[in-house]
């Protein structure tokens, strides 16, 4: 009998090292995630594709037996709003990673705040530098990104105009309390500028602003060749439309914030924008991702629903690297990744906790979206 019970303990021993190496991680409490983004509001279509991409990859890794519990919130694209999600998920929620926000204007302070709090934050769409680096220059140690970053984005979009459409003059638009458009804005005219472009015309407008007679007067009477439009797409449908309407021949085009199914495409048709992939992509990665997204909610994943499906993936890989979830072992564990296959392209983190990857150009053509071309870094 003390044979058997000697034999049972090695057995349980042997079977308490492997379990962990199967998909537990060590401790006794589940992976807890955290999602922030604006599921009502503005840019709502943002926030729905982003939590199907998130819930998609939690359920994958549940069905492989990775205990992992979840917890919402809505920031509806206001970066109070935002900010009090966040507190809420890391001192009452107690999770030990978020993955958010959709916007840089709310992620900026939420990464602040999980920073702080020594919270893991891996935003899937956020572009503007500051999310993972701070007015000092220093990297913050726990901010994270699935996505390219808007100097690469406003270069891509700049060389693109110029050398692919031939673009000598450019106008450019953009919200001038919007974190994301004022940095896109302005790494594309630096950009265009030192290819021999010229910006006829750099103006801003207001947040609530529906009215874009007066600068779009400007815009007519300089006849640029190209329109940069870096905002979201509700916005851009009110601009793009306007301008038609003020007789604007330039050939349109903006940054991510393009991908939404309710871009209107009948304003916009001709127009050109920087995306994190594409569909129409023929890696067997993207093949796979399209199959299951459509099987699972009925449309074509755009980038949001990818990039958070990406950023969720690379979270809990770390954790399972760590075998820990600790926040700070997995930060950790994060920053470490080389070679990550995502459905967006392979990704290492650099120094600023950015992802080095391509970019891919799409044409709005007979109202939907076409690929062009792949940018590499």
């Amino acid at each position: 009998m003390k044979r058997l019970f000697v034999f049972w303990l090695l057995i349980a021993g042997v079977m308490a090292t492997i379990l962990p190496a199967c998909g537990q991680l060590g401790g006794s409490s589940n992976l807890k995630l955290g999602f922030v983004g604006p599921m009502t509001g503005d840019v709502k279509t943002f926030g729905e594709s982003t939590k199907n991409g998130f819930d998609l990859a939690v359920s994958e890794w549940q069905a492989k037996g990775v205990k992992i519990d979840t917890v919402y919130a809505d920031d509806k694209n206001d970066p109070t709003e935002s900010s009090n999600a966040v507190t809420k998920l890391i001192n009452q929620d107690k999770v030990n990673i978020i993955i958010g926000s959709v916007s840089s204007k709310c992620t900026i302070p939420d990464a602040a705040i999980a920073n702080s709090s020594k919270v893991v934050l891996i935003s899937p769409t956020s572009t503007n530098p500051k999310v993972t680096v701070g007015d000092d220059g220093k990297v913050i140690d726990y901010a994270f990104r699935a996505c390219f970053i808007d100097p690469f984005q406003g270069t891509v979009m700049a060389k693109f105009a110029h050398d692919n459409l031939k673009a000598k003059t450019a106008a450019v638009l953009y919200d001038n309390s919007n974190d994301y458009t004022k940095g896109l804005a302005q790494f594309f005219k630096d950009s265009f500028t030192k290819l021999g472009g010229e910006v006829s015309v750099f103006e801003s407008y207001g947040k609530d602003d529906t009215d874009f007679s007066a600068v779009l007067t400007k815009v007519a009477a300089a006849n640029p060749d190209f329109l940069f439009i870096p905002d979201y797409y509700n916005k851009v449908n009110l601009i793009a439309k306007q301008a038609r309407e003020k007789g604007v021949k330039a050939i349109m085009g903006g940054g991510d914030g393009w991908d939404s199914s309710d871009l209107d495409t009948t304003a916009t048709e001709g127009g050109y924008f920087s995306n994190h992939y594409s569909p129409q992509d023929t890696r067997p990665e993207v093949v796979e991702w399209v199959k299951k997204y459509k099987a699972k909610y009925g449309s074509e994943p755009d980038a949001l629903a990818t990039l958070a499906y990406d950023a969720t993936n690379l979270a809990i890989t770390a954790a399972q690297e760590a075998k820990s979830n600790d926040p700070t072992k997995i930060k950790d564990a994060l920053a470490a990744i080389k070679d990550f296959k995502g459905v967006s392209g392979n990704l290492t983190f650099d120094q600023n906790h950015n992802p080095v990857k391509s970019a891919a150009i799409i044409q709005i053509k007979n109202g939907k979206q076409q690929f062009v071309t792949t940018v590499n870094p």
